[in-house]
């Protein structure tokens, strides 16, 4: 068997046939799932094989991305299946005065600050959440790699120390979520020591020396160059002379300057009305072929897709972020924070002691989570399906949530709702939306990513070629590095070259030219479209094509893959989302500044930005909104 590149099956180590055996021996691990899309799952799914094998070690094993039978779940929802509610419907009897519906980092946060203002109350918190463990795109893959427990992010990961005594500080202070005492390894020698990152992004225009960028068939280069030092040695890339001079030009300021005095006034709401890439135009005279060629995937790194399509005010989105330092990240990625805040909720959920080590080592119990002696309970495998008030929601006593759980549907009554899952959905689910919050839900466009965290024995074919991490510009993903481990994730304090680590490769759906929504439908089809096996052969093929020269062996030296399909992975704020257009309200203002009769929304869509931070922000401003409708 071949690929659609000639090279055989066999020569990239891809074997037919494979057994869990197989799969549980770590020769091939393998997991996938996708979100929503406007399209026939019954369809999408005949037409190519399963997504997946083995999914991975731990409490993880059984939700990489999103499983299939969510997006199944989503789509029946979507489709209109339970426009009535089934006759057999079972009524659990249960009234909640809190149900949070999604129990990613939004939904867990709603959750923590409607309980810390009803201490001593009694009052009851349900989370419902759709997959079979919390967090959200917050989760982690395990592998064991030659005896060795490596963790690495399915998706959210990027995680930098607060400033002072703010908000995000005091939340990680009451999650137990020691940050200031983090310890990452130390080099083992005996081969001289390179840089290596703390995190699986890097600042693409600060980059280290050892940071390599590769330049293979798209640039005429076959066999493909490895180019480090990239931005000292521009000159050496295979790019026309106009490209290093926009790439020289643009590099000269890697920060906009702005006139923005506060969000909302004048400049910011000029920047609202442009795309990102007018504005890079504007500001430094570069064309939109380097822009697109170099600039969009970092821009698609961060927003879903590049800035053809999003706002110019993403750029200053965060402007009062209130992070700064370096950039981190944990064992499992952001992971750690929503399992901190699961163990702050309910304390039997998590085995062992509240510690970094302790919450991040310890296994779920799956039993606490939903114990009816809890005042804080989460729900897993459930997938919300109506939302509505019993009456006018103006005058409503209660709210109505119905949810399917094994195969059957259930409803229970809740004072208050906060809806923290994502807006795409939430439009569906809230069955008693006015026209204000339906035409506002309409201009929330999110797009695909795929993350494939793939393990390795040993990175010494980087370490040869004098790189800790790089960048291409054609195939699946666009980088990876190797990053150092916080030493409360790992028994092994040290990290050499042959050493075990996992590459993660972030993989982006867009596609410069076509609109905001179709470039999220787009990737939403490719990615669900294309089987497991054709991913492993690209991650293998591109592996090899980069790295077989410096003595990479595909067969030998990968020990699992691990894929995570994320459907909605990104919002892409278009034009106009932040501030509104045509004296229109912007979409978020519609959903943010006040209940919806007993119903909060909160999820970090809602800020403009995916950010956990901002995630924690949007979870704290739902639950101070829903309390005083507590009665």
């Amino acid at each position: 068997m071949k690929g659609k590149d000639g090279q055989s099956s066999k020569s990239l180590g891809l074997t037919p046939g494979i057994c869990r055996r197989d799969f549980l021996n770590g020769t091939l691990l393998a997991a996938g799932g996708a979100l929503l899309c406007p399209f026939s799952p019954a369809e999408i799914l005949a037409q190519r094989p399963a997504w997946g094998g083995y999914t991975g070690e731990g409490d993880y094993r059984d939700s990489n991305g999103n499983p299939e039978d969510v997006m199944l779940a989503g789509h029946s929802v979507r489709d209109g299946s339970f426009d009535k509610l089934p006759a057999d419907t079972i009524d659990t009897g249960e009234r909640f005065d809190c149900v949070v519906v999604g129990g990613g980092i939004s939904g867990l946060a709603a959750a923590l600050y409607f309980q810390d203002q009803a201490i001593g109350s009694g009052r009851t918190c349900l989370v419902i959440e759709n997959h079979p463990i919390f967090g959200g795109e917050a989760k982690r893959n395990e592998f064991i790699v030659d005896g060795q427990r490596l963790m690495a992010p399915q998706g959210s990961n990027l995680w930098v120390a607060p400033l002072g005594d703010g908000m995000i500080a005091q939340f990680y202070d009451r999650i137990g979520f020691d940050w200031k005492s983090v310890r990452y390894q130390t080099w083992a020698g005996p081969d001289p020591e390179v840089p290596l990152s703390k995190c699986s992004y890097t600042k693409w225009l600060t980059t280290p020396a050892t940071f390599g960028f590769y330049f293979g068939a798209k640039f005429g280069q076959q066999p493909g160059i490895w180019i480090r030092d990239f931005w000292n040695r521009l000159d050496a890339a295979p790019l026309p002379e106009a490209i290093r001079a926009d790439l020289r030009k643009w590099r000269s300021n890697p920060r906009h300057e702005t006139s923005i005095g506060y969000a909302g006034d004048e400049e910011s709401r000029r920047l609202d009305s442009m795309t990102a890439e007018d504005r890079l135009v504007e500001d430094y005279g570069i064309s939109r072929e380097m822009i697109r060629m170099f600039v969009a995937n970092r821009y698609a790194q961060a927003l879903g897709l590049g800035p053809d399509a999003v706002s110019a005010y993403c750029d200053y989105a965060n402007i009062m972020r209130v992070e700064e330092g370096e950039w981190q990240s944990f064992p499992g990625g952001v992971a750690g924070i929503g399992r901190h805040l699961v163990k702050t909720l309910i304390p039997r959920a998590i085995s062992g002691p509240p510690t970094l080590e302790g919450v991040c080592r310890g296994r779920v119990n799956w039993d606490a989570l939903d114990h009816p002696h809890n005042l804080v309970r989460i729900r897993l495998n459930s997938t919300a399906v109506r939302v509505e008030h019993n009456t006018e929601p103006s005058r409503s006593d209660f709210v109505w949530v119905a949810y399917t759980q094994g195969g059957k549907t259930y409803r229970l009554k809740a004072q208050t709702v906060i809806m923290a899952g994502g807006i795409w959905i939430t439009s569906h689910v809230v069955r008693d939306l006015p026209s204000t919050h339906r035409e506002a839900c309409t201009q929330f466009h999110r797009s695909a990513c795929l993350v494939a965290n793939v393990a390795v024995r040993n990175w010494r074919f980087l370490y040869k070629l004098g790189v800790s991490g790089g960048q291409w510009f054609e195939g699946l993903g666009s980088w990876t590095e190797v990053r150092k481990i916080a030493t409360f994730g790992s028994e092994v304090k040290t990290i050499g070259p042959d050493s075990p680590t996992v590459l993660s490769l972030y993989a982006p759906y867009f596609y410069p030219g076509l609109s905001t929504r179709d470039q999220g439908v787009k990737g939403r089809m490719e990615m669900l479209s294309t089987p497991f096996a054709d991913y492993e052969h690209m991650i293998r093929q591109e592996f090899t094509a980069m790295f077989a020269r410096s003595g990479f062996d595909t067969k030998r030296d990968i020990a699992g893959i691990i894929l995570n399909r994320w459907g909605h992975a990104f919002l892409n704020p278009a034009p106009g989302f932040f501030f509104g257009t045509a004296g229109k309200p912007s979409p978020r203002a519609v959903l943010r500044n006040a209940p919806f009769g007993r119903i909060a929304f909160a999820n970090t869509e809602l800020f403009g930005r995916m950010d956990h931070t901002f995630a924690v922000a949007e979870g704290h401003r739902a639950a101070y909104q829903v309390w005083p409708l507590v009665s």
